[in-house]
C-alpha cells in the first residue's frame, strides 16, 4: 500500500484501534470533531478523508482541499457530500450501502418471541419465585402468515428467518422482484390486501413523507383481527394515536416497537452513538408514547436492533475495504 495520508473525522474511541491496526501503512489522524469551514486546516494535508454525516462537506470545502483524491463515509447516506462537484473535482466518493440488515432481521424476530411466547411477563414472574402458568399461554409461529412490509435488505433476512419458523410469507414492497420472491418462496400482494392476511405485520420501509404513517387511523381498521404490529424501521411509519386506539379496542394483540414516533428525524442508526445526535421530541407524541410503554402487550426497545458488535464492525469494515480498494486503483461502492 502506498504511503497516503487519511483523515478521520467524527470518530469515536472505539473506532480507533480498529483503523489504526488495518490501515497501520498508511499514515492516519483521528479528530472526533465534524469537518467544518472553521476546522478546515485540519483536512488540508489529506488525500483521503472519512466522515460521518455531521461533516458537511459543501463545494467550498471541496475547493480548499486541493490534495484531496477521495471520500469514504462511514454511512449509507451521502447527502452530507456535495456530489456533483466532488466528481467535478475528480474526487471520488465511497459509502457503506447495507451492514446491518440481518442484525436488524433478528432483532425483529427478538420481539416477535418476546409477544409470542410472552417472555417479559415469564421472566419477570419467575424473579419474584411465582412459577405459575396462568396467563402465559403463548402462541406457534409454525403456519401463521407474516406480513413483511418493505422488501429489500433487511425484508429479505426477515423472510429467511420466518421460513424457519415455517411461517407463510406476504410481502409489499413499491418495486417487485419476483425471481427473489420465487427463490424465498415470499408472495407480492397490494398493501391493503398485506394488512387484511397477515397475522404479524413487520415495518421495514423508509421513512419519508410518502410513507409517514403507513399505519394510520384511516387503514388500520384493516388489520386482521387480533394481529401483532412490529416496527424496527421508522416510529413515523405509525400514527401513534391510531396505534393506541386499535391495541385498546383489540384490533391488534400486540405491538413490539424498536422505534417510536417522537424520535428526533434519523438518517443513520449510528446517529445514536455520537455525541452530535439531537435529542429534542415532540412532547404529546412523547406522552403518547409513554401511554404505549405501559401497555402489558406492548415491547419497547430504545432504537437498539442496529447495535450489534458485528453490524458496527461492518461499518469501519467496509469502509477500510473502500480506502483500500480505491488505493488499488480498484474503487468499490462508489455513489
Amino acid at each position: 500500500m502506498k504511503k497516503t495520508r487519511i483523515a478521520f473525522f467524527e470518530i469515536e474511541e472505539w473506532e480507533k484501534s480498529y483503523l489504526s491496526e488495518r490501515l497501520k501503512d498508511a499514515g492516519i489522524s483521528f479528530f472526533s470533531e465534524p469537518l467544518s469551514a472553521e476546522n478546515l486546516s485540519l483536512a488540508e494535508s489529506f488525500q483521503v478523508i472519512s466522515p460521518f454525516i455531521y461533516s458537511k462537506i459543501d463545494k467550498d470545502i471541496l475547493n480548499s482541499l486541493p490534495e484531496l483524491e477521495m471520500i469514504s463515509t462511514r454511512s449509507t447516506g451521502f447527502d452530507h457530500i456535495d456530489i456533483l462537484k466532488a466528481k467535478k473535482n475528480k474526487i471520488i466518493v465511497c459509502n457503506v450501502p447495507f451492514y446491518g440488515e440481518n442484525t436488524v432481521a433478528e432483532h425483529t424476530f427478538a420481539l416477535i418471541l418476546a409477544l409470542s411466547r410472552k417472555l417479559l411477563d415469564s421472566a419477570n414472574r419467575a424473579k419474584i419465585g411465582d412459577f405459575t402458568l396462568d396467563g402465559l399461554r403463548g402462541f406457534d409461529l409454525k403456519n401463521k402468515t407474516l406480513g413483511i412490509v418493505g422488501f429489500g435488505h433487511i425484508g429479505q433476512n426477515v423472510a429467511l428467518i420466518a421460513k424457519g419458523f415455517q411461517m407463510n410469507v406476504l410481502a409489499f414492497d413499491i418495486k417487485k422482484d419476483n425471481k427473489l420472491a420465487k427463490k424465498l418462496r415470499v408472495k407480492y400482494v397490494e398493501f391493503n390486501n398485506l394488512l387484511q392476511k397477515s397475522d404479524i405485520i413487520s415495518l421495514h420501509a423508509p421513512y419519508s413523507e410518502k410513507t409517514r404513517h403507513l399505519i394510520n387511523s384511516g387503514n388500520i381498521n384493516l388489520i386482521k383481527k387480533g394481529a401483532y404490529l412490529i416496527n424496527t424501521a421508522r416510529g413515523g411509519l405509525i400514527e401513534t394515536s391510531a396505534l393506541l386506539k386499535a391495541l385498546s379496542s383489540g384490533i391488534i394483540a400486540g405491538a413490539g416497537l424498536d422505534v417510536l414516533e417522537e424520535e428526533c428525524i434519523i438518517k443513520e442508526e449510528a446517529q445514536l452513538l455520537s455525541k452530535e445526535f439531537p435529542k429534542q421530541c415532540d412532547l404529546k407524541i412523547a406522552l403518547q408514547n409513554h401511554i404505549l410503554l405501559n401497555q402489558k402487550n406492548v415491547v419497547i426497545t430504545p432504537h437498539n436492533a442496529f447495535n450489534s458488535t458485528e453490524a458496527l464492525s461492518r461499518i469501519l469494515e467496509t469502509t477500510v475495504l473502500n480506502i483500500k480498494s480505491y488505493l488499488k486503483n480498484k474503487p468499490i461502492n462508489k455513489v
